[in-house]
């Protein structure tokens, strides 16, 4: 089929069935457990994995858990709920905050932050960003620190590479702790955790190791957020969670998907991905999505360049061959 606008639409009710069907035998026959267990923020991958479970296993054979900590979006859990009432689910809350202090996930990462504002302190909010332009010609794919005061203002700097390293490795105790809590509940329940990665952020390794990449299925991790969001709007997930701007839930100061990682707007990198898979020249495809060839392939090297670079987090553990 020529390439498209339309390129990345899919027959969602079809979709949606061999979905189901994959899942009750997954959990069912393969993994040989009770139901599903799945982490909800109000976020549309993890709205959609719960919506499916619940459609395939029966919702009294689904949970989700509410993970909130000091960091988090004040309408997260208010919008799970929304979607636990509407598919029928029962959920749990754990708060993690004490759990993350006893690790030193907010003092490691206030510590790396000193070093680049010293007069960073809890009255502030922060968060990590890239460039959102980087089919320029003139951008550079590097991360930033923002700091923001109880006025608003935010501060911005490049970040060295040991105070971005430290930074994340502090963040992604988040994930990690996440992950251990939900399969607490699933081991006592003898549930399956599913997870919420979809293609994005599975293939461009926009996900944490053993954490949130941790799991024992991953439902939608060969769809594109474009398709994902289709599936939303055919099972039903509620329209403040569809409309909702994706988020890290990661950060004190809300950061964007788009921001802190991808540097592309979902519809553009999602067509750009699968243009590029499907070998459409670079010609062709700007002239579909309005860019310019060059724009185009600097936006087929981006994408390549961050599955190659992340091949490391989707390897199993290597083993000694003698």
């Amino acid at each position: 089929m020529k390439f498209n606008k339309d390129s990345l639409k899919i027959d969602a009710a079809k979709v949606t069935d061999e979905l189901c069907e994959m899942i009750s035998k997954q959990i069912g026959k393969t993994l040989k457990k009770r139901g599903a267990v799945i982490g909800i923020s109000g976020g549309i991958d993890s709205s959609v994995v719960a919506g499916l479970c619940a459609r395939a296993l029966g919702p009294e054979k689904v949970l989700g858990i509410m993970m909130p900590e000091k960091d988090s979006a004040s309408e997260s859990k208010q919008l799970a709920t929304e979607l636990a009432d509407k598919f029928g689910f029962e959920t749990i809350v754990e708060e993690l905050t004490d759990g993350l202090v006893g690790l030193g996930c907010y003092q490691k990462r206030d510590e790396a932050i000193n070093r680049v504002f010293p007069e960073y302190d809890k009255s502030y909010k922060c968060k990590i960003i890239i460039p959102t332009n980087i089919l320029d010609e003139s951008s550079f794919n590097f991360f930033s620190l923002a700091i923001e005061d109880k006025d608003g203002n935010i501060q911005k700097k490049r970040m060295p590479l040991d105070v971005y390293l430290q930074v994340v490795a502090a963040s992604n105790l988040k994930q990690r702790l996440r992950m251990t809590t939900l399969y607490y509940h699933a081991e006592r329940l003898n549930r399956a955790v599913a997870g919420t990665g979809n293609k994005d952020e599975h293939e461009q390794g926009f996900f944490v190791k053993w954490g949130d990449g941790g799991a024992d299925m991953k439902p939608i991790a060969h769809l594109f957020k474009m398709q994902v969001y289709q599936i939303a709007e055919y099972i039903g997930v509620p329209k403040e969670i569809i409309k909702r701007t994706p988020t890290t839930d990661t950060y004190s100061s809300e950061v964007t998907q788009e921001e802190f990682f991808f540097g592309l707007d979902f519809y553009t990198m999602d067509m750009l991905w699968h243009a590029m898979e499907t070998n459409v020249p670079p010609e062709e495809a700007a002239k579909v999505l309005d860019l310019t060839p060059e724009q185009v392939k600097k936006g087929y090297e981006a994408i390549k360049r961050k599955i190659d670079a992340t091949v490391y987090l989707r390897m199993n553990p290597l083993e000694t061959n003698y």
